[in-house]
């Protein structure tokens, strides 16, 4: 055989690449196909893996509440618990002044942040220009990182005296507890009202103005509408905000464990709350005691309002979202 004819046979046994007929050949897109697959399964692992601990995370957090807060329930009768005088040196632990107090700053807090952070937030994402938008929002995030501590001292030395300088007997009162929780709760109702309104499609805006509305019919009566479930997000978590925080609303509350009377002036005087008394007296009981345990079962109350809360919010969001779908069937 002639050496032409040779390199003629060999170059047919070779690929393009120089292997040979038969020689094992990758495939890269084969290779590449399996490599995905195998990232995605380790991502969604992850994130089974994650939701999982989340759930695991909070059962133990309401087991070890019951484990330490059962005994009060089998020691303290439920009449006495539902009293209006706390006073533990003489085992007297009626947790309806909390209750009231926690309600009364709460409430107070939201009348004040809902309405001013709904303008805000329409503001910012339906009025304001661009480089005005550029630097509100970030300033307003920001405003989120202050540490609660900071605002309470803020609190009790400059808006506890200038409360009392407008004729109250103390300035140490739910209405300077409310100011400071509605002011710590913007950030959060401003942000997510915000996002809300943004992700409205723009269809919506479109299709109003199309057929003669005015650009504030189009903002409160279809885009404040279509971001209904965002907006009631985040009222509830300004809520779970404002009834969760601690030093602050001791600082500025008086820390006053009675019921004020009912009527306008009732914002004015000192109240207690029950993450106020938990933060307060937890250090100074003995552990496994009976006032120990009233602690532990003020928190599973507090517990059981937050899930509550989150409850409602979820049915309000999900009703809206199943009304939506039904309409567009």
């Amino acid at each position: 055989m002639s050496r032409e004819m040779r390199l003629e046979r060999q170059g047919e046994q070779l690929d393009p690449q120089g292997h040979q007929e038969g020689d094992p050949v990758g495939d890269p897109v084969g290779d590449s196909a399996g490599g995905q697959i195998r990232l995605e399964l380790l991502v969604e692992g992850l994130i089974r893996l994650a939701g999982i601990s989340v759930i695991v995370i909070i059962a133990l957090i309401f087991f070890f509440l019951l484990k330490e807060g059962l005994p009060a329930f089998r020691q303290v009768s439920l009449a006495q618990f539902l009293g209006t005088r706390w006073y533990p040196i003489e085992d007297q632990y009626g947790i309806l002044s909390l209750l009231v107090g926690s309600l009364m700053v709460t409430v107070g807090a939201i009348i004040i942040a809902v309405p001013l952070g709904l303008v805000t937030a329409v503001y910012l994402g339906e009025i304001a220009p661009n480089w005005q938008r550029e630097i509100l929002k970030p300033f307003i995030e920001v405003l989120a990182g202050i540490p609660s501590i900071v605002l309470g001292f803020f609190g009790w030395i400059v808006l506890a005296p200038a409360i009392t300088r407008l004729g109250a007997p103390t300035g140490l009162t739910a209405f300077t507890g409310s100011l400071i929780l509605a002011y710590m709760s913007l950030p959060t109702i401003i942000s997510v009202t915000e996002d809300a309104l943004y992700a409205v499609p723009r269809e919506y805006r479109d299709g109003s103005l199309a057929i003669g509305a005015t650009r504030w019919q189009t903002i409160w009566r279809v885009t404040v509408p279509a971001a209904r479930s965002g907006i009631v997000i985040a009222v509830m978590l300004g809520i779970g905000r404002a009834i969760g925080e601690t030093m602050a609303v001791m600082l500025v509350t008086g820390n006053a464990a009675n019921i004020p009377e009912l009527g306008p002036a009732a914002f004015f005087e000192p109240v207690r709350t029950m993450t106020a008394t938990i933060a307060a007296e937890m250090g100074e009981v003995a552990s496994g005691s009976l006032h120990y345990s009233v602690l532990f079962a003020i928190g599973i109350i507090l517990f059981i309002i937050t899930f509550l809360i989150n409850t409602i919010a979820s049915r309000l969001v999900g009703g809206n979202g199943t009304r939506r779908r039904g309409g567009q069937l």
